[in-house]
């Protein structure tokens, strides 16, 4: 059992660092496995839901449920942790709603939130939700940050909105889509009037890292239309900026505190 636990963790730290996935025979040949017993392996993990296989080229994946189970504990970590004062500052500038969100492969997931001045940061009860990207301020400022084509691959991943399905503005077409993203990329941030929900606002901004392409996640400030008008939503602007520049330099100071604390506790040679 021990050996076959080893194994075990050992193919999943080999597929993690394999976007694409891999070969059974490499997966055999990298970790010194007779491919049979790499192949009971595998499907193992493929039936406990941590690997898959691809259907094209037959390669193992990393599946998204041992991402999951890292969001799960980063909900309750030390990048939460450091993003608190953050989040609560902005909640309490603005009144409203803030959420974190952190981009997790090819999907936005909202890990945190604080709300307005009325109380503290508390995570999010449905840490590991979702965020729907074509109509969602959150996914728009995400998908921004990509090619049309990118972004356009990942919506229709999870699904353009249908007509009721969602907010009475929620953009039903590719155009209307487009549209909304190039207008995110020229301002720097998103916004969505009863977009993703009836009665709702929101704008939200991507957070950086200063040493990566791309975004690592989103800051959002969202509530009720009525009090979350273009107006208050362009006055609330500049501070929205402001907190995703301190996130993404809060998430560069977990990298290097990370680096630290592993050098630390790894064995003597």
């Amino acid at each position: 059992m021990s050996n076959a636990l080893e194994r075990g963790l050992s193919a999943l730290e080999l597929l993690a660092g394999n976007a694409a996935g891999l070969p059974l025979q490499q997966v055999a040949e990298t970790l010194g496995i007779p491919p049979s017993a790499t192949h009971r392996m595998l499907n193992c993990l493929v039936e406990q839901g941590y690997v898959r296989q691809e259907h094209q080229h037959g390669n193992y994946i990393l599946a998204l449920k041992v991402v999951s189970l890292a969001l799960k504990h980063l909900s309750q970590s030390s990048l939460v942790d450091l993003a608190r004062p953050v989040l609560e500052r902005l909640a309490g500038l603005s009144g409203e709603l803030v959420r974190l969100g952190i981009v997790d492969t090819d999907r936005l997931v909202w890990v945190s939130k604080a709300q307005g001045s009325r109380s503290g940061l508390r995570y999010d009860p449905d840490a590991g939700a979702e965020a729907k990207l074509c109509c969602t301020a959150s996914g728009l400022a995400w998908l921004s940050c990509l090619s049309n084509e990118q972004a356009l691959e990942l919506v229709y991943r999870q699904g353009l909105a249908k007509p009721g399905e969602y907010g009475p503005n929620a953009p039903i077409t590719v155009e209307d889509l487009l549209a909304r993203l190039q207008r995110a990329r020229s301002l720097g941030y998103a916004t969505a009037d009863e977009s993703f929900e009836a009665g709702a606002a929101a704008l939200a901004t991507a957070i950086r890292h200063p040493q990566q392409p791309g975004a690592i996640g989103v800051i959002s400030i969202a509530g009720p239309s009525v009090r979350l008008t273009a107006e208050r939503m362009e006055a609330l602007v500049p501070a929205l900026l402001e907190a995703a520049g301190e996130l993404a330099a809060t998430s560069l100071d977990c990298v290097s505190k990370l680096s630290v604390m592993t050098s630390t506790q790894a064995p003597a040679p």
